[in-house]
């Protein structure tokens, strides 16, 4: 895996997202999604955010949510949506879909893992589907569980995940958790509502877990 690769992934993950988004109806902008209590118009805009915001902004965010990163996202994400419609956001992620620019702080891999979990943060919510390609999910998936900033490592503890469409695991156990690469990526996360994909020993856990 080569950095030309991932960011040709990301690229195509950011064209089919702007593509799948020209096609939601208006109440649906409004339909809270996964993502804390964001609504699908937010999470666009957040997306939007990822390769357009600057060190200062983010200094600046942090300062004002009082060092709590979360509310920074949060706030940056609202005040997007506020000045953009949908319309010109699907616009702003077709246009910017190539680009190399990572928010401060972000590796090679973010835009990606962010990219995917967010796209299943907004079409689940919806009722609609969204696919994810094997390579692509499974390189964003070993990031999220190696990476200290989403907490996987802690959620995760004493469960083994297994996907059911490649040819990939992680985890310790015992317990295990076997899926599609879109659910155990919310897993992952710690997005656990409506994964009717899940089967395994360690789904028991996850109302108590996460």
């Amino acid at each position: 895996m080569t950095s030309d690769e991932i960011q040709l992934w990301t690229q195509a993950e950011r064209l089919e997202l702007a593509d799948f988004l020209d096609d939601l109806e208006d109440h649906e902008w409004g339909v809270s999604s996964l993502c804390g209590d964001w609504t699908v118009h937010e999470v666009l805009a957040h997306v939007t955010l990822s390769n357009r915001v600057t060190l200062g902004q983010t200094l600046l965010g942090v300062l004002r949510a009082r060092g709590d990163w979360n509310r920074m996202t949060a706030d940056l994400a609202r005040e997007r949506a506020a000045r953009f419609t949908p319309a010109e956001l699907i616009a702003q992620l077709r246009e910017s879909a190539g680009s190399t620019h990572r928010a401060p702080g972000a590796g090679p891999l973010d835009p990606l893992a962010d990219i995917i979990i967010h796209g299943q943060d907004i079409a689940r919510p919806l009722g609609r589907v969204r696919e994810v390609p094997t390579k692509p999910g499974v390189a964003a998936l070993d990031h999220i569980i190696g990476s200290r900033f989403y907490g996987a490592r802690r959620r995760l503890r004493g469960l083994r995940l297994t996907a059911v469409e490649a040819d990939w695991s992680a985890g310790d156990g015992p317990d295990e958790i076997r899926g599609p690469l879109s659910d155990l990526l919310l897993v992952s996360t710690g997005r656990v509502a409506g994964l009717s994909g899940l089967a395994g020993s360690g789904v028991a856990r996850l109302t108590t877990t996460f």
